[in-house]
Parts: C-alpha cells; structure tokens; sequence
C-alpha cells in the first residue's frame, strides 16, 4: 500500500479546458473537508470540483455534475490502479468551450491524475503510531536525532518539551530506552 509524500498540484489543458489536479495526504475525513473547502478558495468560480479519496477502508467519489462516472470514477480508478490509500485527488476543471464527450472526459480525468503521480512523489505506507513525548530540555537533541526520519507535528516548550509525533513501532522502541513519557494517541499510517 502506497501513498504520496507531499501534496502535488498539476494543471494541464485540453481543448482550452483547464484541468487542476490536487492530490493531498489525508488521515482523517476532517482533512478531507479542509481540502474540498480550499480547493473552492484557491480556485474559485470553476466548473466542476470533482474527487476521489481512498482513506482505509472509506472510498468516496463525487463527479460534481459532470456527466456520471466519466470524471470520478475514472480518478478513483487511478488511485485503486496504483495502489494509494489516504489521500485525496481533486481535479478542478474550467470549461473551455469545447464540449469533450464521455470519453474524452474520462481520459481528461484519468490523464490529469496520472499526470499529478508522475511527480516522483509516491511512498509505502508504515503502520505506526501517533504519540505524544514529554521530556527534559536535556534530551532534545538525543530525541531530535532519533526522530529525524519522522513527522512532529507540534513541538511545544514548556517546563519540559512536548512532541506530538508520528514514528513507527520501531522508532517507539528507541525512544523506551530514554527516561521520557510516552502518551500514545491513536494507531495511523505514516
């Protein structure tokens, strides 16, 4: 199971239609929101927004009043052909004037996904863990060095420092050996 590193954005244009594809991470249906909601603010006044989303076991789809199954379906299709779980695809479409077809649509869709995965942006995807540490100001550095392949979400400077972080089981275990607290939040991928 795979999915992206960091979020893409790639526009191509067919038969004067400009097609936007945004492909971002997402862990919660929250994030899925956020980003329908921005997709509507950093570009408004499209015609379509239409998406996809593969988020565990939850697979959405919308074609947002383009004919039925020749924008989603064919994105929901790309992202199930490679793979990917927890992200979003949303392709934002101006109309150019020129009607495409069912089929041209559809390639128009597929071809602004592929297109987006092309950016040499794909990872597998780790189970792990999101956790909160609490530990000494004297360990920040040892903590830093142990965590540097990982993603913190938010540091926090206080009488002691707090991590909020998501590593893998075997990072975890790393982190055992040091005298520090551990709060485990929730199971996620990473």
């Amino acid at each position: 199971m795979y999915t992206i590193k960091n979020n893409v954005e790639n526009k191509i244009i067919i038969k004067n239609s400009k097609f936007i594809c945004l492909l971002r991470k997402i862990r919660t249906k929250e994030e899925i929101d956020f980003y329908l909601k921005e997709a509507k603010l950093l570009y408004p006044g499209a015609t379509h927004y239409c998406y996809a989303y593969i988020l565990d076991n939850e697979i959405k789809a919308s074609d947002d009043n383009e004919p039925n199954n020749t924008a989603s379906l064919p994105m929901l299709n790309i992202l199930k052909k490679n793979n990917l779980n927890c992200i979003l695809a949303i392709v934002i479409r101006y109309f150019g004037g020129i009607k495409l077809g069912a089929n041209g649509l559809v390639r128009a869709y597929s071809n602004s996904v592929i297109e987006a995965l092309k950016k040499d942006n794909i990872k597998e995807i780790i189970k792990g863990k999101n956790i909160d540490l609490t530990f000494e100001y004297s360990l920040e550095k040892q903590i830093d060095f142990i965590l540097k392949d990982m993603t913190i979400n938010n540091k926090v400077y206080k009488e002691k420092i707090i991590y909020n972080v998501d590593i893998t089981d075997e990072i975890l275990d790393k982190l055992t050996k040091y005298d520090i607290n551990i709060k485990i939040n929730y199971d996620t991928y990473i």
